[in-house]
C-alpha cells in the first residue's frame, strides 16, 4: 500500500458535515432565543407543562430527587473545571501547548458566552411554591449543560484518537448520556424549562465548533476516511500530520518525513 495514501482520520471541523451541523445549531439557536424572548403561547405551555409534571413527581419521590441532584452536582461547573484543568495540565506537561490552550480557551469563553446569553436574554428560572432545589441566576440557556456539551466535547476532541475505531461510536454516545442526564437533572430539578436545556447544547455545540476550527483540533471521524498527502500539503492542516503519526503508530512515514 502507498505510504502516501495511508488512512488519516479528519477532523469533523473539516467536513461539510460538521459546518453544517454547525451552521445549522447557530441557526436553531437564534430562532429557540427568540421564542424565549417573544415568549409565545405554544413554547410557555410546553416548557410549563414539563416543568411541572417533572416537579410534581419530585416532589413525591424523595429517591428520585436526590439521585438528580448528584448529577447535577456531578456535572457542575467546578466539577469540569478540576477536570479541564487537569486535561490542560496534562497537555502543557506532554509539550501539547496548542491543545492545552484549546482546552482552557474553549472552557472560558463558554462560561462567559453562557453568562452573557443569560444577561441578554435575562430569562427568570421556574418558580414552584414548594421547589426540591434552588439556584441563583438567569435561567436560558442552561449553564450546566452547555458545559457538559463543551466539557464532554473537548475530552472527546483530546482523547477520542487514542480510542480504538472500534469503540470510537460507544464513546460518543455515552459523552451523549451524559449531556442528556445532566440536562434532564436541572428541568427535574425544577431550576431550568426543557428550552433552556435545548438552548445549553445549541450555543455548546456552536461554540465547540468556532473554538476547534480557530484551533484546528478536533477527533478522527468515526469511521476511517483515506485522505491523500497533498490534501495535507494543499491545506496545511497540522491536525492531519498529527492524526497520520497516530494512525501509523507514533513512526513517521518517509512521504510525511519530508513535510
Amino acid at each position: 500500500m502507498d505510504e502516501r495514501m495511508r488512512a488519516v482520520p479528519r477532523p469533523w471541523t473539516d467536513s461539510p458535515i460538521g459546518r453544517t451541523a454547525a451552521l445549522t445549531a447557530v441557526a436553531l439557536f437564534g430562532v429557540l432565543t427568540l421564542l424565549v424572548v417573544t415568549s409565545p403561547k405554544a413554547l410557555l405551555n410546553v416548557d410549563a407543562s414539563v416543568t411541572g409534571a417533572l416537579h410534581a413527581y419530585a416532589i413525591t419521590h424523595t429517591g428520585f430527587t436526590r439521585a438528580m441532584q448528584a448529577v447535577s452536582d456531578i456535572g457542575s461547573g467546578v466539577t469540569w473545571w478540576i477536570v479541564l484543568a487537569g486535561v490542560s495540565a496534562w497537555l502543557a506537561w506532554n509539550r501539547r501547548a496548542r491543545l492545552s490552550l484549546f482546552v482552557i480557551a474553549t472552557g472560558v469563553g463558554g462560561s462567559l458566552i453562557n453568562a452573557l446569553i443569560k444577561s441578554a436574554v435575562n430569562r427568570a428560572r421556574p418558580t414552584f411554591p414548594d421547589p426540591v432545589s434552588l439556584a441563583a441566576g438567569r435561567s436560558f440557556p442552561s449553564g450546566h449543560t452547555q458545559s457538559a456539551v463543551v466539557g464532554c466535547g473537548i475530552l472527546l476532541i483530546v482523547f477520542l484518537p487514542r480510542v480504538i475505531p472500534a469503540v470510537r461510536i460507544g464513546v460518543v454516545a455515552a459523552a451523549a448520556i451524559v449531556v442528556g442526564l445532566i440536562g434532564f437533572s436541572r428541568v427535574a430539578l425544577g431550576v431550568h424549562y426543557p428550552s433552556d436545556v435545548v438552548g445549553g447544547v445549541l450555543v455548546g455545540l456552536a461554540w465547540l465548533y468556532v473554538m476547534a476550527t480557530a484551533f484546528q483540533v478536533g477527533p478522527p471521524p468515526l469511521t476511517g476516511q483515506s485522505i491523500t498527502l497533498s490534501t495535507i500539503e494543499a491545506e496545511g492542516n497540522g491536525w492531519m500530520l498529527f492524526a497520520a503519526l497516530v494512525a501509523s503508530g507514533g513512526s513517521c512515514p518517509s512521504s510525511l518525513a519530508a513535510l
